[in-house]
C-alpha cells in the first residue's frame, strides 16, 4: 500500500508540475535572438503568480498549445515511474523536481530546435548540489562523487562532439549533458553508460525513420534534447530498480 501511495502522489505531482510547461514552453520557444513572448496567442499579456510565468493554458482564446494535456500526461507517467522504481529513497525527490522541468525543455527542443541557458544552466546546478544534498541520508542507494564525476564524463564527452562536429551537436545538448549525467552517475558507470546510449540510439532510430520516410536528408537537424532525457530516464530507471542501499 505504501508503495502504490507513493507511485500515486508522484503522479499527481508531475500532473500539477505538467500543467504549467504549456506557457512556459510557448513563452520560452522562440529564436535565439528574439525575445521571451509575453503576451498569448491572442494578445493577452500573461499576468499572475511568477510574473506571469506560473498558469495553466487558460481560455480557449489563450491557449498557447492545441493538446495542453500532453506535458502533464508526460510528466505523470514519467514521475510514476521513477517512483516505482526507487520507492522512497532521499534521491526520489531530486529526481521528481527535476521531471518537469525536462519536459519543458523537451518540449522547447520540439518546436524551436534550441534548449534556453534559463534552464539548461539552473538544472546543470541544481541537480549535482540537490544530490550532495540527500547522499548522506538513510536508504540513499547512488554516490555523490559518482555523480559529480558523471556530470564531467558525460558533459565533457558532449563538448567533445561539439568541437568536432558544432553543425551536429549544439551548446545546449553540451549544457544539459551535465545534469543528466550528474543523475546517472549518482547509479554507476554502467547506467551512466547505459543511459547515454540509450539516448543516441533513440536520436538515431528517428533520424533513420525521418530519412527513409523521405521527410528530411541524411544531414537534417534534429532536436536532439528529447532524446537524451528520455535515455536518461530509462537509464534511471533501470539504476533505480537495481540499486541497493
Amino acid at each position: 500500500m505504501l508503495a502504490l501511495a507513493l507511485v500515486l502522489a508522484a503522479a499527481l505531482w508531475g500532473a500539477a508540475a505538467g500543467t504549467l510547461v504549456p506557457r512556459a514552453a510557448y513563452r520560452l520557444a522562440v529564436p535565439h535572438d528574439a525575445d521571451r513572448r509575453a503576451a498569448c496567442p491572442a494578445g493577452h499579456p500573461f499576468t499572475g503568480p511568477g510574473r506571469g510565468w506560473l498558469g495553466g493554458p487558460g481560455r480557449a482564446d489563450c491557449a498557447t498549445t492545441p493538446t495542453p494535456y500532453t506535458a502533464p500526461l508526460l510528466t505523470a507517467l514519467a514521475c510514476a515511474a521513477l517512483a516505482a522504481a526507487a520507492g522512497p529513497r532521499p534521491e526520489l525527490l531530486v529526481w521528481l523536481l527535476a521531471a518537469p522541468v525536462a519536459t519543458l525543455l523537451a518540449v522547447v527542443d520540439v518546436r524551436v530546435h534550441r534548449l534556453p541557458d534559463g534552464l539548461t544552466l539552473p538544472l546543470a546546478a541544481a541537480v549535482p548540489l540537490l544530490l550532495g544534498l540527500v547522499a548522506p541520508l538513510p536508504y540513499a542507494a547512488g554516490s555523490w562523487l559518482h555523480a559529480l564525476l558523471g556530470a564531467l564524463a558525460l558533459g565533457g564527452g558532449y563538448l567533445l562532439l561539439f568541437l568536432l562536429h558544432p553543425d551536429g551537436m549544439g551548446l545546449g545538448d553540451v549544457k544539459l549533458a551535465v545534469p543528466l549525467g550528474a543523475a546517472l552517475g549518482w547509479y554507476g558507470w554502467t547506467v551512466l553508460f547505459l543511459g547515454a546510449f540509450a539516448g543516441f540510439l533513440l536520436g538515431a532510430v528517428y533520424g533513420l525513420g525521418l530519412v527513409l520516410a523521405r521527410r528530411a536528408g541524411r544531414g537534417a537537424a534534429i532536436p536532439f534534447g528529447p532524446f537524451m532525457i528520455t535515455g536518461a530516464l530509462l537509464g534511471l530507471l533501470l539504476g533505480a530498480f537495481t540499486a541497493v542501499p
